[in-house]
């Protein structure tokens, strides 16, 4: 079975469970927590993928590192210890955090702009976009990229809306080449 059919089974166990306990927010948080730990803790994720240590001693590293976060998350994390699938562990995140913004009508979205933006803004972006493709909201990751020049670039999912002066400038290039 692929690691993706993997990730899939366990974020949809977890999503389920998650549901019926009326905790989804409080669960995806937690997820998030431990996908940004793992992410940024190389430490850690050498620890988990070690050989040379037993598994009681990865999970009991793994309960005293996420001591904060909810039962069932770490439950979840546990049992993929125990079946060998450490490396799993961020794809699941990944899939019960895309069926969570699924269940509730968000997509996830980044804005490229060349400064930070506002929260009035950030709102704006939201709404717009939103209604184009079908959602209820956008839950959106400003990135500031000074090579804009200036607007924005959205991406969501694999659908990017560049309204950035540099990309009118190098469809303009493209254009006058073209001719």
């Amino acid at each position: 079975m692929s690691n993706s059919m993997v990730a899939k089974r366990y974020a949809s166990a977890l999503f389920q469970i998650a549901t019926e306990q009326q905790n989804l927010s409080q669960v995806e948080e937690d997820l998030r927590v431990v996908k940004e730990v793992l992410q940024y803790n190389a430490d850690l994720k050498a620890v988990l993928s070690s050989s040379k240590l037993t598994i009681d001693k990865r999970k009991e590293i793994v309960t005293n590192a996420f001591a904060s976060i909810s039962v069932h998350v770490l439950n979840t994390l546990l049992i993929l210890i125990d079946r060998h699938r450490e490396n799993e562990i961020i794809e699941v995140v990944n899939q019960f955090i895309e069926l969570a913004n699924e269940a509730s009508g968000v997509a996830e979205a980044q804005v490229y702009s060349v400064r930070a933006l506002t929260d009035v803004e950030r709102e704006a972006i939201s709404t717009t976009f939103a209604a184009k493709i079908g959602k209820k909201s956008l839950k959106i990751e400003n990135i500031v990229d000074t090579n804009l020049l200036g607007g924005i670039r959205l991406r969501i999912g694999n659908r990017i809306y560049d309204g950035s002066l540099r990309g009118k400038l190098d469809r303009l290039e493209r254009k006058l080449l073209l001719s």
